[in-house]
């Protein structure tokens, strides 16, 4: 076998087949199996020449395929010219040097080539250190495995599925050398996951909150800009967004809340970046409101629900407040299955993120999550107290002022979770019959 295969992972401009084993828990889309994978290996830059496809019952423990199907995929690699198999299956380091010298080709499965989609969409420092720690944790230990003579993982080569990294220098494939490098981003990992949790706790004290989740290519940075007049990059590619961006939404009448855009979810994530994108993904598992983007053009919409919901309960935010927005009505040929959806789902909201369309409907839920239940009421405030007065003066509708000695009697129409809210700020805010010094949170 030639040396070196696995250490050039490119996939970017190459020629790729693409091959996928069908077992009978197969959670992609049947009719069409290497969707998704074809989109993933656009999204990454490979040209896609050719497709194969086998079903069996499980895989064949060394090679993955069977016997008859390695060696059409052989010939099909040699025909077609092929530097790259794309496997839309995750593959074991034995299977993966077996399938390389059967075919004299290289073999990436679907979790090297979204690594290497995030690695080379990574913009931020927070989004480079969780890339390079997922890529550690993946790749390292399989190519460790396949190759005795590989020396290095080269971090900061430009391309690479595994490989492109975030610009640090080459690694030499040494146990004691790993665990340290591990052990550092681990730090700063955890160092950026503290201060995003403080961020988004004040965040969340002094506004309400919502974040824009959904499967990726679902519209949530059309939408995000379409609400928030951002400017944020928006492309019909997988993974456009990568970091979460969080401006002003302002809904009208005075009120405003912060809204975020979050990381596209996709099926079968490799799990080290599930789990190292979870400050990347803190205003999703905190917010006070979801918004779920849905894409009801895509046929696949079903399965891509579940797999939002899933991923969800899997990053701590299954217990959030939800609000379903079935996006790209402009899309649809007929109305059929906007109904059906519409049925299972009756809370929810048509839109079109790029037209406006249904806009002003999500405008008035949101507003209504926003200001809960009104109840009028009386409270009394230290008039030294600014912070309980300005939260009283632009979150609530004041009825009445009254004045007298050192505070102010305060008659108001709030909302419960504003109320909620003002509890949680540790003000002077009290009620009437309570003694001073009393304030609600103290």
């Amino acid at each position: 076998m030639e040396t070196g295969r696995r250490e050039q992972l490119q996939v970017a401009e190459e020629r790729a087949v693409l091959a996928a084993l069908l077992l009978p828990d197969f959670a992609g889309n049947v009719h069409d199996p290497l969707d998704e994978l074809r989109s993933l290996a656009g999204t990454a830059g490979a040209v896609v020449v050719d497709e194969l496809l086998q079903k069996r019952q499980k895989p064949e423990p060394g090679s993955f395929l069977g016997k008859g199907k390695m060696r059409e995929l052989s010939e099909m690699v040699k025909l077609q010219g092929a530097q790259v198999a794309i496997f839309e299956n995750d593959l074991s380091p034995r299977q993966i040097a077996n399938l390389e010298e059967a075919i004299e080709c290289k073999v990436v499965d679907r979790s090297e080539l979204i690594l290497d989609i995030f690695a080379a969409r990574a913009r931020t420092t927070e989004a480079k250190l969780q890339v390079e720690l997922a890529q550690l944790e993946y790749t390292f230990p399989r190519l460790r495995a396949m190759w005795s003579h590989l020396e290095r993982i080269t971090g900061g080569a430009p391309t690479g599925i595994g490989t492109r990294g975030p610009g640090e220098q080459q690694l030499e494939v040494d146990r004691r050398i790993v665990r340290r490098k591990l052990a550092q981003l681990r730090r700063e990992i955890e160092e950026v996951q503290a201060r995003k949790q403080r961020e988004v706790a004040q965040r969340n004290l002094d506004h309400f909150t919502v974040g824009l989740v959904g499967y990726t290519n679902a519209g949530k940075s059309t939408l995000f800009n379409t609400l928030t007049d951002a400017g944020t990059y928006a492309d019909d590619k997988l993974f456009a967004t990568l970091s979460t961006k969080t401006r002003e939404w302002k809904l009208g009448g005075g009120d405003n809340v912060m809204l975020s855009d979050t990381v596209g979810f996709v099926r079968d994530l490799p799990h080290h970046l599930v789990a190292s994108f979870k400050a990347t993904l803190e205003e999703a598992v905190h917010a006070h409101l979801l918004l779920i983007v849905l894409d009801v053009s895509d046929p696949h919409c079903v399965d891509q629900l579940r797999t939002v919901t899933r991923t969800l309960d899997d990053i701590g935010a299954g217990d959030r407040d939800r609000l379903l927005l079935l996006n790209k009505i402009d899309q649809l040929d007929h109305n059929a299955d906007l109904l059906v959806l519409q049925n299972e789902h009756p809370a929810a909201l048509p839109i079109s993120a790029k037209t406006g369309r249904g806009l002003d409907a999500v405008v008035e839920a949101v507003r209504s999550a926003l200001h809960g239940g009104l109840q009028t009421m009386t409270l009394t405030v230290d008039q030294a107290d600014g912070k309980a007065l300005t939260f009283l003066e632009n979150r609530a509708e004041v009825l009445e002022r009254d004045y007298a000695d050192d505070v102010v009697h305060m008659t108001v129409r709030i909302g419960d979770n504003q109320l909620d809210r003002l509890r949680a700020m540790g003000t002077t805010a009290r009620l009437p019959e309570e003694p001073a010094g009393s304030g609600w949170g103290r």
